[in-house]
């Protein structure tokens, strides 16, 4: 997503800066060069913070060895031979007309916008590109577990969840919500607050076109990775095995839907909620779309795709601690009978 926030008189100079960065960049073997350098770094920033290599570690073990468990900065060695030619040829096939969505949010009328959109990005139609279909999940090892002198262990766990515009992804979303986003939230009460187990917890879905997950995050201190391990599957057990109490599961949905409706204030967000849609999603949902959606997700949905997703089978963990710290930690990855 390339993105620009300016003034309403500037409408015209925006749309054409980005048109130039989409559809005309120089892409000189110099700038070129220059950025290989900067991914470089990023990427060692990466693999030097404990989380963020637990992140690449999580996806690995969740989808394996293909496109989709790749870290997408790459490595160093592949950043380094890449040519040039398949970066233009890159662009060249991709960033077509054909494959681009433009959203504005503002005071612009859509005949103005169509009219600014032909004359900065041209119109046109070509071969939309495919992407290769999604392993079945989980698609790596069990665990993956990364030996790092830190003072604190990073531990992430989860499970193949559901692909985007899944008629239960609204359900997934609350459920989610329940567990793990927010400082009301299971793992936040119960993991930090009540056993102090964990600084930062908290869960979050990717949802790919044909596949998903659920994973749960969080940083503790490594001789609790264990008690902290089995604090979190725990959780997932409640959600299979108890139905979600009404008070318990309004606020939930409250705050799922207020946070909603607050981004729509941010004229970035709303112009990214409809874009992402457009671009991503079967079909675009207004805001009260998407608020109905909230409140009609009761407590039984919740416990059934609760069931459907969590077994032992298909549990996936990621961990990086120092290596002491890290034995036996797999021979507890399952949930509580």
């Amino acid at each position: 997503m390339y993105w620009v926030r300016v003034p309403r008189r500037e409408a015209a100079r925006a749309m054409d800066v980005v048109g130039e960065l989409i559809v005309r960049p120089v892409l000189s073997d110099r700038d070129i060069d220059n950025e290989r350098t900067i991914i470089i770094e990023e990427i060692r920033s990466y693999l030097d913070d404990p989380a963020e290599y637990g992140q690449m570690l999580f996806q690995g073990a969740m989808f394996g060895d293909g496109p989709l468990g790749r870290e997408i900065c790459g490595d160093e060695a592949g950043i380094r031979a890449l040519p040039t030619a398949t970066i233009r040829d890159f662009w060249r096939t991709t960033y077509r007309p054909a494959n681009t969505v433009i959203a504005v949010a503002g005071d612009l009328a859509h005949d103005e916008l169509v009219e600014l959109a032909s004359g900065s990005f041209g119109t046109g139609n070509g071969p939309i590109p495919a992407f290769a279909p999604a392993p079945t999940l989980p698609a790596g090892p069990r665990s993956k577990l990364g030996k790092r002198q830190t003072s604190q262990a990073q531990l992430s766990v989860g499970v193949p969840a559901l692909h985007r515009d899944h008629p239960d992804a609204w359900t997934l979303a609350v459920l989610n919500a329940v567990l793990g986003d927010g400082m009301s939230s299971r793992l936040f009460l119960s993991v930090r607050e009540a056993r102090g187990l964990a600084y930062d917890v908290s869960s979050g879905i990717v949802d790919y076109a044909d596949a998903g997950a659920l994973e749960v995050s969080a940083g503790v201190d490594p001789t609790e990775l264990g008690p902290a391990l089995e604090a979190i599957l725990a959780e997932l057990a409640r959600l299979r095995d108890e139905l979600v109490p009404e008070a318990e599961l309004e606020k939930a949905k409250r705050y799922l839907a207020g946070g909603m409706e607050l981004r729509m204030d941010d004229t970035r967000h709303v112009a990214s909620w409809i874009g992402g849609q457009e671009a991503l999603h079967d079909r675009v949902l207004d805001l009260d779309e998407a608020l109905a959606a909230v409140v009609a997700v009761d407590a039984a949905s919740i416990q059934r795709v609760a069931q459907t997703l969590f077994h032992d089978d298909v549990l996936r963990l990621a961990a990086v601690a120092p290596a002491r710290h890290l034995r036996g930690l797999e021979s507890r990855l399952h949930l509580p009978a």
